[in-house]
């Protein structure tokens, strides 16, 4: 395995619309592994292909873990997803407000809105066919995953120009609701 570059917003190839997987080849199972090693390097929770600047309809997905009093990671309380040509086929009519990051935007924060709940279809590495109904973070991380496989970023869905801050800059308004916030922000 191998730790992948990831891309800035200055290569165009992050704004474009990723293509269909088709098939699952070796090199699509080496390029998921890859991405898996990145991903977790990086401390994100989410990377999606053209990230990476590959045009396929692929992300990576590892919810964030469960915490006990003490703010400690519970072991096996994360999911770790691989999810080829997902389509969100419902979305919660409530919207919820929550800040998030990205690896292709290295450094900064921004609030955007999203659906609280979503339906999710695809298909996992296996060549399986799946339906997943996701709330909270999970159904965030998910919406912003496939938001970049359509070559949008959360940049482009701010909830106002002015609710996007440096990493320090969220520290220093914030305090200690940033700290929690920013153990699910980075993608």
């Amino acid at each position: 395995m191998a730790e992948l570059e990831v891309i800035q917003p200055n290569n165009p190839n992050l704004r474009k619309k990723a293509e269909p997987v088709r098939q699952l080849t070796p090199e699509i199972q080496t390029l998921i592994n890859d991405m898996i090693e990145t991903m977790r390097a990086a401390n994100g929770v989410g990377l999606a292909a053209p990230q990476v600047n590959r045009s396929l309809r692929l992300a990576v997905i590892e919810t964030p873990p469960e915490v006990d009093e003490e703010g400690n990671e519970i072991e096996g309380t994360r999911n770790l997803y691989v999810v080829l040509n997902p389509e969100i086929t419902w979305k919660s009519r409530k919207i919820v407000d929550g800040v998030e990051g990205c690896l292709s935007i290295p450094g900064y924060l921004g609030e955007v809105s999203r659906h609280e709940a979503i339906r999710v279809r695809g298909m996992d590495r296996n060549g399986r066919n799946f339906n997943l109904r996701l709330k909270d973070w999970d159904a965030r991380i998910f919406q912003h995953e496939i938001d970049h496989l359509d070559g949008i970023l959360y940049i482009d869905r701010l909830t106002d120009p002015d609710n996007f801050w440096t990493e320090e800059e969220f520290q220093a308004l914030f305090g200690e609701e940033a700290e929690e916030q920013e153990a699910f922000a980075a993608d």
